[in-house]
């Protein structure tokens, strides 16, 4: 299932951050996706619903203050009711992106290997490159296995900035990054 099959009511807003326009898209009042603007694997913009103009009114009020809270250094785990819509090798690498710890990387072999699917690396960088909620699901910290920032939906510049944004937030690092 996905965002363009699910039924229900959509609506979406769009977010300001440091990597400019977030859309948050939800489904009866739930988060089910969160886009970075370009974003490869992005649906159309026409299936996101009516819009909500204030991005602090509800469905997305909580959304937007945990990830004003983030990336102002305050919020290193999002806790947010969403919905995932995928197909369950999706849902099982998404899940495993949940339990990769703020500011660390792993690389797509050990995400395939956490899943117990140990050669399907190539398949587990084509479901991170697919998850729907970006950065609350934190597929930006995949990396190869060489350590190497390769591929990322959003562009490799916005992915090497949450990996920076992240470790010297962990570090408390006070300089700001932008």
């Amino acid at each position: 299932m996905t965002i363009d099959t699910v039924n229900g009511e959509r609506t979406h807003t769009v977010l300001d951050s440091p990597l400019g326009p977030l859309t948050a898209v939800a489904v009866d009042g739930v988060l089910c996706g969160l886009y970075m603007e370009p974003q490869r694997h992005r649906p159309p913009q026409e299936i996101f619903g009516k819009p909500v103009e204030d991005p602090f009114a509800a469905p997305f009020g909580a959304v937007a203050e945990q990830l004003k809270a983030y990336f102002d250094g305050e919020l290193t785990q999002f806790d947010l009711p969403y919905v995932l819509l995928g197909r369950p090798f999706q849902m099982r690498v998404w899940s495993a992106l949940r339990r990769i710890p703020y500011g660390e990387t792993v690389s797509y072999g050990e995400l395939a290997q956490e899943i117990g699917s140990p050669n399907a690396s190539r398949a587990v960088g084509m479901a991170n490159g697919r998850n729907p909620i970006s950065v609350i699901i934190p597929c930006h910290r995949v990396v190869g296995s060489s350590g190497d920032l390769t591929g990322y939906g959003g562009g490799l510049e916005r992915k090497r900035y949450l990996l920076d944004f992240e470790r010297r937030v962990k570090t408390g690092a006070t300089a700001p990054l932008f």
